[in-house]
């Protein structure tokens, strides 16, 4: 199974735009994340971590961020009779940490919004919250989604080209 960040398929991997049109359209992507706030300067310090040795480094640290986001997303959905905003804020904190280690920035503000909800036992906020949390993460998994199938394009068009 793909990780949960890469699911979608991609056409043929060799079609016929160009290597250089594939990174244009990578550097594209990325920069139009910036632009939206999907990602702060904490991505670009995780891309510098990127070298030769270790290729792909950001897609593993993208794919542990989406599975670890989905399970506390997963939990946080769960029906509670009784709201415990004690169990609910430690979620949410562990979803800002992990927001912030790879650069999610609109998904970080988010949870600090969210976390104001749970110091004040506001179920409706954290309600509200919530769904502004999962509204954030689901349009930064989607364009990670694209970034990450550009990325396998870029890495098997040079690999093409090598051979």
């Amino acid at each position: 199974m793909l990780p949960l960040c890469s699911r979608v398929l991609l056409s043929h991997p060799f079609s016929p735009m160009s290597l250089m049109a594939l990174r244009e359209q990578l550097n594209m992507l990325v920069n139009s994340m910036y632009i939206e706030g999907l990602l702060d300067q904490q991505f670009q310090q995780l891309q510098m971590l990127q070298d030769a040795s270790s290729p792909g480094f950001v897609a593993e640290v993208i794919n542990l961020f989406c599975e670890d986001a989905e399970r506390i997303l997963t939990e946080l959905t769960k029906d509670q009779a009784v709201v415990d905003f004690q169990k609910v804020d430690a979620y949410v904190h562990q979803l800002k940490g992990s927001s912030s280690s790879v650069g999610a920035q609109n998904v970080k503000l988010a949870c600090i919004q969210f976390r104001q909800f749970c110091e004040e036992n506001n179920k409706d906020g954290c309600l509200n919250a919530l769904n502004v949390v999962k509204h954030h993460y689901y349009l930064l998994r989607n364009k990670f989604d694209t970034m990450l199938q550009l990325e396998q394009r870029i890495q098997a068009y040079d690999s093409k080209q090598q051979n």
